[in-house]
């Protein structure tokens, strides 16, 4: 749905935020969850576990839904991995939501969840991207030219997005371009030979990319911003999905973080803009600075102990 009718599924996004769809939307939900997820039951019963940390609203609606028939006594943590919250969030079986912002906290809030069950910690990564490295040196280990101003482009595992269009207009910049596992994709960017760009199919080493990376073009999804923030890695969003996708970028653009909703032209505009200018580069890194909680892990764990 999300890949071929994105205006349908962002009809059923927004009806299924509306409060007055809540109790039908959560039952359906109730009866849809026990029909499919007997194994995750079977599992948290067997476990007899001190404390449950979520990560998805599916397995926080069974989760939750066991606390409050007494199935399980497990403190159930709630890790919401969006900068936004869909009411779909919300169980009453939640002991504690750990969040990404203040602006989160305020969002569950309003929604009707008590302020001392929401902690901001921000949403966690691995400790990789938090490490400093020189960007020129992970250039030279790609085979990059080490001074010379470089864009990552990051779709979609599924390698959604204007990826061809984007490459042709920055065809002169020094570019990553990561294709994920859409071989077609990789393949037609490959034969355009063009040697400022190197072209990955799903990579592993995210980390190294970033840090040898000036800005960054991607979809925004909720844990490669972190990454992103982590690396003090300027943004520019493009084929956001309806709904959680788009309500990332809106907090985000609160903070002054991230560009979005331009042409494909106007991308490339921008991109130029950050390469020629270093003052404007420097700004936008620190408002990821200010951002970023690189120490979120950490944060979640005094939670959970």
């Amino acid at each position: 749905m999300v890949g071929k009718l994105p205006k349908l599924w962002a009809v059923f996004f927004e009806l299924t935020d509306k409060k007055w769809m809540l109790p039908l939307f959560q039952r359906t939900r109730r009866i849809y969850n026990g029909a499919n997820a007997g194994a995750l039951v079977k599992f948290v019963k067997d476990g007899h576990f001190d404390v449950i940390v979520t990560t998805h609203f599916l397995s926080t609606e069974v989760v939750g839904d066991m606390r409050v028939r007494g199935e399980t006594d497990a403190k159930l943590v709630t890790m919401v991995t969006d900068f936004d919250v869909h009411k779909i969030w919300l169980s009453k079986g939640v002991d504690l939501y750990l969040v990404a912002s203040d602006y989160t906290k305020g969002r569950l809030a309003a929604l009707g969840v008590d302020e001392k069950k929401i902690v901001v910690t921000g949403i966690p990564c691995d400790e990789k991207f938090t490490l400093a490295r020189d960007p020129k040196e992970i250039r030279r280990k790609l085979g990059l030219k080490e001074d010379k101003f470089t864009v990552l482009l990051s779709t979609s595992s599924f390698g959604f997005g204007p990826i061809e269009e984007l490459s042709r207009l920055l065809k002169d910049e020094q570019m990553i371009i990561i294709c994920g596992n859409n071989k077609i994709l990789f393949d037609k960017m490959s034969s355009q030979g063009n040697p400022l760009h190197k072209v990955c199919k799903f990579v592993d080493n995210m980390e190294e990319l970033m840090s040898a990376s000036d800005v960054m073009l991607t979809k925004p999804g909720g844990l490669s911003i972190t990454e992103a923030l982590a690396n003090s890695l300027p943004l520019i969003f493009f084929s956001a999905i309806p709904g959680q996708e788009a309500g990332n970028v809106e907090v985000l653009a609160r903070h002054g973080i991230g560009l979005s909703d331009k042409s494909l032209e106007e991308i490339a505009a921008e991109i130029k803009k950050f390469s020629s200018s270093p003052e404007t580069l420097r700004q936008a890194k620190e408002k990821c600075r200010a951002l970023a909680r690189p120490k979120s892990v950490e944060d979640i764990i005094k939670q959970l102990t």
